[in-house]
């Protein structure tokens, strides 16, 4: 009888050491109630509303529109949006660049700001709806030190900043046609012309235009 109660003695204890071990691993994973309590507390805080609220109610900060070109076709035109480019980057707001060689709507878009019979040239620049005028303009408010306080108060960008989706160019290549203006439409059957992407087979890029 003692061999016996010998040979069932180590079960019994790995029993009871398996029970232990289930015992504290559910404490493991219980919750404590009072972290809920706390988290709960937290995120329903007056204090907090208060502060998404005012964050909410603040205005809206203007931009600055930059309509240019990257073509160097005509060598004035072209220098004329660098100069513009690094005079309001030299200030160290957030320029909202659109080329107009790449994307025939910013044209259109601009054109209809200044309206389509006034006869214009590149660079144009706005700040929110507020037309500044072009490359001549822009220097003589430089010069006159009105530009800097015309600034004041736009979104404010590092000079040295680049778009880590784009690297800088505001375009890229379109994933539906992969830039050859044709996508396939299975329930036609057909080719037809891709209508996610402009004339050049690029869309703009979400991470750094409007």
């Amino acid at each position: 009888m003692a061999n016996l109660a010998d040979d069932f003695s180590p079960l019994s204890s790995s029993s009871s050491s398996t029970s232990l071990s289930s015992s504290s691993a559910a404490s493991l994973f219980k919750k404590p109630s009072s972290f809920l309590r706390s988290f709960s507390y937290h995120h329903r805080h007056p204090a907090l509303k208060a502060s998404y609220k005012r964050f909410a109610d603040e205005p809206k900060r203007p931009k600055v529109i930059l309509y240019s070109t990257s073509l160097r076709g005509v060598r004035r035109t072209f220098a004329d949006c660098c100069a513009t480019r690094a005079i309001l980057r030299g200030f160290h707001v957030a320029v909202d660049e659109r080329d107009v060689s790449m994307d025939v709507s910013y044209r259109c878009e601009l054109l209809r700001l200044l309206g389509k019979d006034k006869p214009f040239s590149l660079p144009q620049v706005f700040i929110g709806n507020r037309w500044l005028g072009g490359a001549d303009e822009l220097r003589q408010l430089h010069d006159a030190g009105e530009l800097g306080r015309m600034l004041e108060g736009v979104v404010a960008q590092d000079p040295a900043f680049v778009c880590g989706g784009c690297g800088g160019v505001r375009f890229l290549l379109c994933s539906t046609c992969h830039g050859s203006r044709k996508a396939f439409v299975e329930e036609e059957g057909s080719m037809r012309s891709c209508d996610a992407c402009n004339e050049n087979g690029l869309i703009r890029c979400p991470h750094c235009c409007s």
